[in-house]
């Protein structure tokens, strides 16, 4: 058996994906000991803890999400078209940067998975933000007018500069 770390930040607001983070984690390993702790910094606070955990063997297993299926990464840029990988990388940036803002892990604003729902359905709406799986009242109230006017701007870039040119994939060529 292996002793293992695991780290958690948990916002005061906004807190329910983190909590379902850190409770499936939770039933899914043999627990050693917890450690948390209140931080508060500028005008955030967020619960931190250290979650001691033991694993079988070498290999650290991941943890199961609530579909019951294993986590694995997922490449958008193969999976998404270049105009919807266009959108998709600009809210990452977005996402990214408003995460750091406020302190809080870029997963407690939107997952990967989210983003590229957002992107394919080129969402417009508030109603239509709401309906994708995990996007709840709160974050459509604190995050949906700056996602909707970043997808509507790129709209509007793709529809002026149609060049197929920069809309194709790359081509890998073996030399």
């Amino acid at each position: 058996m292996l002793k293992q770390y695991k780290f958690f930040h948990i916002p005061i607001k906004y807190s329910n994906d983190s909590e379902s983070e850190l409770n499936q984690f939770l039933k899914a390993n043999h627990i050693v000991q917890i450690q948390h702790e209140l931080i508060k910094e500028d005008n955030t606070a967020y619960w931190s803890f250290i979650v001691e955990y033991m694993v079988n063997g070498t290999e650290n297993k991941s943890f199961i999400n609530d579909n019951n299926k294993t986590r694995s990464r997922i490449d958008y840029r193969e999976v998404l078209s270049p105009k919807d990988f266009a959108v998709y990388a600009k809210l990452r940036e977005w996402r990214k940067n408003k995460a750091q803002e406020e302190s809080v892990p870029v997963y407690t604003i939107f997952t990967n998975e989210q983003l590229a729902n957002i992107s394919e359905k080129r969402i417009q709406s508030k109603s239509n933000l709401q309906k994708i799986d995990g996007i709840g009242e709160a974050r459509v109230n604190k995050y949906a007018d700056t996602v909707i006017k970043i997808v509507a701007e790129i709209n509007k870039q793709q529809k002026e500069n149609p060049s197929n040119e920069k809309n194709k994939r790359p081509v890998q060529q073996n030399i």
